[in-house]
């Protein structure tokens, strides 16, 4: 059983050597509110050295995986903080010497995609569904661009970010986004299976092997991380920006 406060927004709970990192954020629909991003990251911090896992699960309760920025905070923001915030979970991801799998049981939006796209295997039911719609918002998909762009081929790269059209789970397993869609009612059993088959490789069969796939990635975070937490931070305090996330946020709650 996890063993958070009730008023933690990601739980902590480890299982037949896999340790289970779940969103549970539903006011926001798992938003990367300040409090989600650092639990998480401190969740990540956790799996990393719990010597009872092998594999580290990332899930979320609810409909949704992740929204995205929580805009209600980004709309009053113009500081890196935010967009460094994320930049070190992406890293955190992507350096764990652990395999690190997502389940992906509904829709995930723009910066939720970065945290897709740094798992070493995804996979998603067929009901999922993807969009990158910073460009609607006066916004890039900076930060995650640095996960997002190895994982996606050019063309489609340039499609998702420049419409910020919602595309398909099996669309973004042709894209390379995501590893494996499938039912909605095989979703977990899919996701169970290749936890165990993760776990039967030896620890440091995983790490050495986990370090050669990350290598690139991480070089390319570390190069490319202030640059691109610079640019996001730039355009959030935009004013045009601004505009529309205020405009956004209306509609949402009228």
């Amino acid at each position: 059983m996890p063993d958070t406060p009730p008023d933690t927004l990601v739980h902590y709970a480890v299982a037949d050597e896999v340790a289970t990192i779940t969103l549970d954020s539903p006011h926001n629909r798992n938003a990367l509110s300040a409090q989600l991003v650092t639990e998480l990251g401190d969740c990540l911090e956790r799996a990393e050295a719990d010597p009872a896992a092998k594999v580290v699960l990332l899930r979320a309760e609810g409909t949704v995986f992740c929204s995205g920025a929580d805009l209600s905070e980004a709309s009053a923001a113009g500081s890196e903080d935010a967009p460094r915030a994320i930049v070190r979970l992406q890293r955190l991801v992507v350096a764990s010497s652990k395999p690190v799998v997502l389940r992906l049981q509904g829709a995930v939006r723009a910066g939720g995609i970065g945290l897709v796209a740094a798992a070493d295997v995804v996979v998603a039911a067929e009901e999922a569904t993807f969009a990158l719609t910073e460009v609607k918002l006066g916004l890039a998909p900076a930060v995650i661009s640095l996960t997002v762009l190895p994982r996606l081929t050019s063309r489609a790269a340039a499609y998702t970010f420049l419409t910020g059209e919602t595309f398909t789970a099996a669309e973004a397993e042709r894209m390379g986004l995501v590893t494996r869609a499938v039912a909605a009612d095989a979703l977990d059993a899919e996701v169970a299976r290749v936890c165990a088959s993760l776990a039967t490789g030896a620890a440091q069969g995983l790490r050495e092997t986990k370090a050669l796939l990350a290598r690139d990635l991480l070089e390319r975070i570390d190069r490319l991380g202030d640059d691109v937490a610079a640019q996001s931070a730039r355009l959030f305090g935009s004013e045009e920006a601004r505009q529309a996330m205020q405009a956004f946020l209306t509609r949402k709650r009228g």
